[in-house]
């Protein structure tokens, strides 16, 4: 539990969208203490689809820079959003219309509003052709970036920088999160571990001077340093009469720091904080959730771990000398089916095939939707099309719609 005249708690609650029939405003939910209210509340304005396919269809999406600046630029008549990059992201996700949406890097907002507003002003409105899309439950949640920690991170001299927040970022909120969903979320089995700190998981490449490790972080600030960048989420979906667990989160970037190499090893303890969690028993047994609750992933339970990851198994940065993501794609419990895309071979002509085709980035491949080994993948892909697929106008190199692909994968459940 954090202290209650700690910044990170002046940010706005958590919010989940539900339909109108259940739309209502509760107290704090036990699942989640005292930490962050939860608002039930709806803004659909479109009919909720009965759903009855047995394919769902997991999506991960950094759009880049979704702000609310740009949510805010809307056509006065209308109200429908007219930011070039927003309406080409809509158009995209119009397209591969996925089930469970995941975004990254759209800003948390005191009102909790910004992803509602992305929805109404963006998906339910036909974008470029394409059909609207709703998604009535929403899973928002404050992060850790751009919250003052009141320390001087990055040894420059100041405490009052992006790099001197808990997370990067020029304010607070920025490079959120957010689940988008056209499936229940189950609350009071939700678990947030934003607070969760570095120091505690076990083995841990803080660089904090202990166990040879580079004397970076002095011991005041080590104790108190978060591992989440932005946050790690376990968002449980009802989908039918099954539970899934979306695993959501965010990596800090593994590059712009020294000989040190912070935010290399957090990228690797952030990812491999999730290969823990989905391990469970004692292995997991150090992690505490926001609410209290210790411990990883309830056995036998499907899951999806989903993001950003910043992390390239072939030519991203190595820690203890291997990519940080190979603790997920080399687990016993994950399938890596390898989503695909003809656009990125016909980008990335100076790579090997088997690489390029499965980058998400100009970066490489960053962006996962990785299931647990007892679903059922039938189909998979990755939203780069080539010159003569449709939407092929929505990529390009001065971030028309992102400097990220869309990643997906349909689970038979």
């Amino acid at each position: 539990m954090s202290d209650p005249s700690d910044p990170i708690r002046t940010m706005s609650p958590l919010m989940i969208r539900t339909p109108r029939s259940l739309r209502r405003r509760h107290a704090v939910a036990p699942s989640l203490g005292a930490l962050v209210p939860i608002l039930l509340i709806s803004i659909a304005l479109l009919p909720t689809p009965t759903l009855t396919a047995q394919t769902t269809r997991f999506a991960a999406f950094n759009i880049w820079e979704l702000t609310r600046e740009k949510l805010d630029r809307v056509d006065p008549q209308g109200g429908e959003g007219t930011d070039p990059q927003l309406r080409f992201a809509a158009a995209i996700i119009q397209q591969v219309r996925p089930d469970v949406l995941l975004i990254n890097e759209i800003d948390h907002d005191d009102g909790g509003e910004n992803a509602s507003l992305f929805v109404r002003r963006y998906l339910q409105v036909p974008q470029r052709g394409g059909e609207a899309i709703d998604y009535p439950h929403v899973f928002f949640a404050p992060v850790n970036t751009g919250v003052p920690s009141g320390f001087d991170l990055n040894k420059d001299g100041a405490a009052d920088g992006p790099d001197d927040a808990w997370g990067f970022g020029k304010y607070p909120g920025q490079y959120g999160m957010a689940v988008l969903s056209r499936y229940p979320i189950e609350p009071d089995a939700t678990r947030t571990f934003r607070e969760f700190l570095w120091h505690q998981m076990p083995g841990n490449l803080m660089p904090d001077g202990r166990e040879g490790k580079p004397a970076w972080y002095p011991e005041a600030l080590s104790e108190r340093l978060r591992l989440s960048s932005k946050s790690h989420w376990d968002v449980a979906l009802r989908i039918g009469q099954r539970r899934v667990r979306l695993l959501a989160s965010h990596p800090t970037p593994p590059v712009f720091d020294g000989d040190e190499d912070r935010n290399g090893r957090r990228n690797h303890d952030e990812i491999r904080m999730w290969a823990d969690y989905i391990s469970g028993g004692e292995r997991a047994e150090y992690l505490i959730d926001d609410a209290g609750r210790r411990g990883g992933i309830e056995p036998g339970v499907g899951f999806i771990i989903a993001g950003d990851l910043n992390s390239d198994p072939d030519r991203g940065e190595r820690v203890a000398g291997r990519p940080a993501i190979s603790q997920l794609l080399g687990h016993p419990m994950v399938r890596d089916v390898r989503p695909k895309s003809r656009g990125a071979l016909a980008a990335k002509r100076n790579v090997p095939r088997e690489q390029a085709a499965v980058a998400t980035s100009d970066f490489g491949r960053l962006d996962y939707v990785l299931p647990s080994r007892d679903l059922e993948v039938n189909a998979s892909g990755v939203f780069w099309p080539a010159l003569d697929e449709p939407l092929a106008d929505a990529i390009g190199d001065d971030r028309r719609s992102s400097d990220h692909r869309l990643v997906w994968i349909d689970v038979k459940l």
